[in-house]
């Protein structure tokens, strides 16, 4: 079942709620996982402009025939509550009701794989280092301390729960990653969110976690390629 709703309290990304990735009737904890490394040159590199992030994203030729992009929907502005998670609720703002996160560099993409209701989505965003971690940091901080929380958007409740899950700790400079599940309605979804931090270039990539493992390698490259 898709669960639609674009403004979501996790203020990462609009896919989150919107990709039906596989159903399932179990719900885990929710948490994220961070590790850094020093300073360096690439930390300090100049962010990269939106128009050269759009020309990093993955497309259709990287991923093959069977994904088929889908088309950006406007961003929607629905009411959003979060109940049982207070981290969550003070970050307020774009944090706690916005589709994307605040940076003034950004590209995203979706696909949907093969006809079926599996989905991978794409995010890139660039700022100084210092920047992407603090926020996407406390985000995921937030939620680590909260194991089950309700989100109500648009007068539509959504029972959330995620699950740790091992970082990539051989990618970039820092990394998060978990799983979420999301309940309205009897059914479940569970979407995989793994989130990278490469110098000054912080990549998302969410949706079916068979998607999200075969794709997460071959987007960072991408994203970090200097030719």
């Amino acid at each position: 079942m898709r669960v639609r709703v674009a403004s979501t309290a996790l203020g990462i990304t609009a896919a989150l709620l919107a990709v039906p990735a596989c159903s399932t009737d179990t719900a885990g904890t929710d948490t994220s996982t961070r590790t850094g490394k020093p300073a360096d040159a690439a930390q300090q590199a100049a962010p990269l402009k939106s128009a050269t992030l759009q020309t990093r994203l993955l497309d259709q030729s990287d991923l093959g025939s069977s994904y088929l992009r889908k088309q950006e929907r406007p961003t929607q502005h629905d009411d959003v509550t979060v109940i049982g998670c207070p981290a969550l609720s003070e970050l307020g703002g774009d944090a706690a009701t916005g589709g994307t996160l605040t940076f003034p560099h950004k590209a995203k993409a979706a696909f949907t794989y093969d006809g079926s209701s599996s989905e991978v989505a794409e995010e890139l965003y660039s700022d100084s280092a210092d920047k992407l971690s603090d926020s996407i940091g406390r985000i995921f901080d937030a939620m680590t301390g909260c194991p089950t929380y309700q989100v109500v958007a648009g007068g539509t409740p959504v029972d959330m729960a995620s699950q740790k899950l091992p970082a990539p700790r051989n990618l970039g400079d820092e990394q998060w990653s978990q799983l979420l599940t999301f309940s309205t309605g009897g059914k479940s979804t569970v979407v995989k969110q793994t989130a990278i931090r490469d110098g000054s270039l912080l990549l998302i990539v969410s949706g079916s976690p068979a998607l999200v493992d075969r794709h997460l390698d071959k987007a960072l490259a991408k994203a970090t390629t200097t030719s």
